[in-house]
């Protein structure tokens, strides 16, 4: 049984790592002169972020890494509520700790400018593809109550042993294949508020989405839990 502290330590480097490889390819790879690695490359990085430290932290702290899925789990009997605030804290210090590795990576470009966006999440103007709040609000809250779906089910005692970090982050990929357009994907209120708290102005005027949306997705996935999941009677 692990401490409170190795468990938050988990979380943390987790998140960690999942701004630092997911929004750190869209902030210096995705389109990168020539060689650009493009949405379905970003895409990638950030199933492949929540693979490796799933399989890496996994047994340590769950291998959340998001404060939606400790809510969903929660809600869905499957993590003690009194640990969402401590793990919630942990995973926003960690996307901080990636945004800022990341930033001042990406500033040592003289190109670089926050004015591109810093891969923050947005709707409106600020949607990749013009999408407006309404459209933005159903993806995130649509894309999300799949993610803690595919967790849930994917976790079950009865799953296959051994596979469920290979289909969240699969599961991860499909969300940003489908959602980059529309808002550059948050589903994760940690991940959108590390490169919010860089780019200020309109990132954090529209950070309120961001944990609303994604968190309402993962409680609405949580309550019809008992409905779909095969490990309770």
């Amino acid at each position: 049984m692990y401490t409170m502290r190795k468990k938050l330590s988990a979380e943390f480097f987790g998140t960690f790592w999942l701004i630092f490889g997911g929004c750190g390819s869209a902030v210096l790879a995705a389109a990168f002169p020539k060689v650009g690695i493009g949405l379905t490359g970003v895409s990638f990085a950030f199933g492949l972020t929540v693979l490796t430290m799933a399989y890496a932290l996994g047994h340590i702290s769950g291998g959340h890494f998001n404060p939606a899925v400790s809510i969903g789990l929660a809600t869905a009997g499957r993590f003690p509520k009194n640990q969402i605030l401590p793990y919630a804290v942990a995973q926003v210090l960690g996307a901080i700790a990636g945004s800022g590795v990341l930033y001042m990576i990406a500033s040592g470009n003289a190109e670089f400018s926050l004015a591109g966006g810093f891969a923050s999440n947005g709707y409106g103007e600020h949607s990749p593809g013009g999408y407006t709040m309404l459209s933005g609000f159903i993806a995130e809250f649509a894309l999300t109550f799949f993610f803690l779906k595919i967790i849930i089910g994917a976790t079950s005692p009865k799953a296959p042993s051994g596979f469920a970090p290979i289909a969240i982050g699969l599961g991860l990929t499909l969300i940003h294949l489908i959602g980059i357009p529309v808002t550059n994907v948050s589903v994760n209120p940690a991940r959108s508020t590390g490169p919010a708290l860089f780019v200020g102005s309109w990132a954090l005027e529209q950070l309120w989405m961001f944990w609303v949306a994604p968190i309402a997705g993962a409680i609405a996935a949580g309550l019809c839990n008992s409905c779909c999941d095969d490990s309770k009677p």
